[in-house]
């Protein structure tokens, strides 16, 4: 007689062993229907849904089975076409394990990471996880250890600021043993021959100089948290956006742990002794303290001074909601995984280095309505960004 396999009640209490059998069971049977030759090579299996209403199981125990046969290389899901059969000697069926690392899990990257995970899911491919919080050294132990993992490829946002110059530590990341892919890092030296997938910063800045000249605005600021690997991209972008535009500007900037309302209430006084009626900022945290000292000092946001912040974190959450360039953070992590599993696939391809245009999210401290936010404003989810793509 057939076994039934079949799911508690919702809210059942069930022993960890008892579900784990079950997904087992549902994988046994499913690679027994493969070998029968119930779905044929190339042939598409049914749904999710509709396996566990044949196997009388739970999606989510489907699902776990579904994962333990695309991890054998029995099957391959396809974004947006289903789950296909694979033939027995298929190359490339084993699945390939992606080294992540990223500065910071919190702040910044977790879109990021999401859309890495997301295409990495999509191929089949594991992901292994390190952070190397801002610091080489623990970044080059993490390095190691996910080399020694066995990793096939990684995707890496390393730390350029450092002990170790950039340039170097570039070059030393280019001679790695595995492919790699750069998330939201790039050289500027033509010795440099990384693969990358980077926000296009300097485009970033140059829409928000626009996006406020185009409000009326002639005498434009630039406030930045530095050293960091995005401020000297935001600095080129705003100097030659104020340059063609024929705009006043007036610079200020200070280091990560400098910045306080102290440091705000001098990054105002230098605005202010410019004349400027605008600035953009480097990054939401700096504006959301710039706002802080234009109240301390009486004047109003926007109408005394409007504020474009970079990131796009927490802009929100402002006292008064920042505008803010927005990069296309999920779409980024996706890139990079894509980038990544291509050099893993076809080793010969040319290598490519990807910019992807940011947009500006408008909000009240900018004085722009949304109708009027200009040609790269967005004001809802993430951004759709256009974007370059050179090859190497």
């Amino acid at each position: 007689m057939d076994e039934v396999l079949t799911d508690p009640a919702p809210g059942a209490r069930v022993a960890p062993d008892v579900k784990e059998l079950k997904f087992r069971r549902l994988a046994a049977e499913l690679r027994q229907q493969l070998r029968a030759g119930v779905w044929p090579v190339g042939g598409q299996l049914p749904t999710e849904k509709e396996l566990a209403l044949s196997s009388g199981t739970s999606v989510s125990t489907v699902r776990r089975a579904v994962d333990e046969l695309v991890a054998e290389g029995l099957i391959v899901r396809r974004q947006g076409s289903g789950t296909f059969v694979l033939p027995p000697d298929a190359p490339g069926t084993r699945r390939a394990l992606v080294g992540v690392m990223v500065p910071d899990t919190a702040f910044y990257y977790p879109r990021v990471l999401q859309g890495i995970e997301e295409g990495l899911s999509a191929a089949g491919a594991r992901l292994l996880l390190t952070c190397s919080g801002y610091d080489q050294e623990r970044e080059a132990r993490e390095l190691q250890s996910m080399l020694d993992a066995g990793a096939d490829g990684l995707l890496l946002v390393p730390t350029l600021t450092g002990p170790e110059p950039a340039a170097r530590h570039l070059a030393r990341l280019a001679e790695l043993p595995v492919p790699a892919v750069l998330v939201e890092r790039r050289g500027t030296s033509l010795n440099d021959t990384n693969e990358w997938v980077c926000t296009h910063h300097e485009a970033g800045a140059y829409d928000a100089v626009r996006h406020l000249a185009a409000l009326g605005h002639r005498t434009i600021g630039l406030v930045l948290r530095a050293p960091s690997p995005t401020a000297p991209p935001v600095t080129e972008g705003f100097r030659q956006a104020v340059s063609e535009l024929g705009c006043a500007s007036t610079e200020f900037q200070a280091t990560r742990q400098e910045w306080s309302p102290a440091a705000a209430d001098r990054g105002l006084a230098v605005l202010r002794e410019a004349g400027a009626t605008a600035a953009v900022c480097f990054g939401d945290r700096q504006a959301a303290l710039l706002e802080g000292a234009a109240r301390r000092a009486g004047l109003t946001i926007p109408d005394d001074l409007a504020l474009v912040a970079y990131d796009d974190e927490i802009a929100d959450l402002a006292d008064i909601p920042l505008t803010a360039v927005a990069p296309p953070k999920h779409l980024l992590g996706r890139t990079a995984a894509e980038t990544l599993l291509r050099r893993l696939a076809e080793p010969g391809v040319a290598r490519h280095r990807v910019l992807l245009r940011p947009s500006i999210t408008v909000r009240q401290s900018c004085g722009a309505t949304r109708s009027t936010g200009g040609p790269s404003s967005t004001t809802t989810g993430e951004p759709t960004p256009r974007h370059r793509e050179f090859t190497s």
